[in-house]
């Protein structure tokens, strides 16, 4: 209960409510136990008519208490799927925590915005996209779009080189893979529809879904997964200097990682997943903090969440390229994720998430922060992918 309060989440009555169905539930099942008992009880004794009559008399009784049942078990799922999950313990209310700031000067001193540097260098263009699919699209050209697959390449070769298992994967997805997810009902008005198909908000989405309704041993625990993936995002209610250049965009690219974990190591996994990140961002050597997210700020299937920001000198302000979040069993209970431990007893999974990383803002930090007058230095881990130390 304190940890939904730590939500800003007051509808605690509804849990009182499920306690209250559950317990409705099982008196009708007892009854309904009965019913079935005298069912068979006088199906046996045919020859007389008022035992075959009160026989019609209970199979009636029987029809309506499943009916019942089955309109209390859709009650109870209508409720549980608007309740978020728990946070943990170390999780602050109304505040969140810098836990890691790693700072990086250029001294040259003149900084231009990202978006003024893609047109500078001809590296995007957010109005050819604009005159192509609408506000909120972006072309890369020529050495942007090479900057882009490098850095795809680059994120995917570390996963892998991390024990990740890279998977390709579709980008439309039927209702059941984002319910699993926890993306409906929280974010269905953030998706876009198809036919009764969604395009996926993350990698997340198909990425988990692979392992749905599966039983595991616990020695093949922690799964760790990766993939590259187009997004799509409405954005509604996002404006201003929030959208401008590759700040926000209804389509993007990145390069998500998962891990399926045991109850007792999840900790475990997620300490994993923020180092690895964190090895990312320092091999760009880009300026970055890490943030532990408020119970307000949470996401709807997280109990954990770290947000990496790198620093835009540009913007002068931060931004989020990914975010670690630790969902526990929330997305584990809804897709039948789970495993047999060493003495044989049958657990749910804990799941966790990443992104590493998302490619625009990333591309827009690289840009701002090692800007000069007539060109922009490459990390030097993209050497290797972009064959140029400079773009002029």
């Amino acid at each position: 209960m304190i940890g939904l309060i730590k939500r800003n989440f007051y509808k605690v009555y509804l849990i009182n409510y499920i306690l209250f169905l559950y317990k409705k539930r099982k008196k009708i099942k007892s009854k309904l136990d009965n019913f079935i008992y005298y069912i068979k009880y006088f199906s046996k004794k045919r020859k007389l008519n008022e035992v075959r009559n009160y026989s019609s008399f209970l199979k009636e009784k029987l029809k309506i208490n499943i009916f019942l049942i089955k309109k209390i078990k859709n009650k109870i799922f209508e409720i549980i799927i608007k309740i978020p999950n728990f946070p943990f313990e170390e999780v602050k209310k109304n505040y969140k925590e810098i836990l890691y700031k790693r700072e990086i000067i250029n001294n040259y001193k003149k900084k231009i915005y990202h978006w003024e540097l893609g047109e500078k260098f001809k590296l995007f263009s957010t109005k050819k996209g604009a005159i192509i699919s609408g506000n909120g699209f972006n072309v890369f050209i020529n050495k942007g779009a090479l900057l882009q697959r490098s850095l795809i390449q680059f994120f995917l070769e570390k996963n892998i080189s991390s024990g990740y298992i890279e998977y390709v994967l579709p980008y439309l997805v039927n209702i059941n893979s984002v319910y699993g997810t926890g993306q409906i009902p929280d974010k269905k008005s953030q998706m876009y529809n198809i036919d009764n198909l969604y395009l996926i908000p993350t990698g997340e989405v198909p990425l988990i879904n692979i392992f749905k309704n599966n039983i595991f041993k616990e020695s093949e625990l922690p799964i760790k997964a990766t993939t590259y993936t187009s997004c799509f995002r409405r954005e509604s209610g996002s404006y201003g200097s929030k959208v401008r250049g590759l700040n926000r965009l209804h389509q993007f690219d990145k390069v998500e990682i998962i891990q399926i974990s045991t109850c007792k190591d999840s900790y475990l996994s997620f300490n994993d997943m923020v180092n690895h990140i964190k090895s990312l961002l320092r091999s760009l050597n880009l300026p970055f903090r890490i943030i532990r997210l408020c119970g307000k700020d949470l996401g709807f299937t997280s109990a954990l969440t770290y947000d990496f920001e790198v620093y835009s000198p540009g913007q002068k302000k931060w931004l989020e390229v990914s975010s670690v979040s630790n969902c526990t069993n929330f997305q584990s209970n809804r897709l039948k994720l789970r495993y047999r431990t060493f003495d044989g007893k049958i657990q749910l999974c804990h799941t966790l998430n990443g992104s590493s990383l998302a490619i625009p803002r990333i591309i827009s930090a690289i840009l701002e922060n090692n800007q000069y007058k007539n060109y922009i230095i490459l990390p030097k881990v993209l050497i290797k992918y972009m064959k140029i130390d400079k773009i002029y």
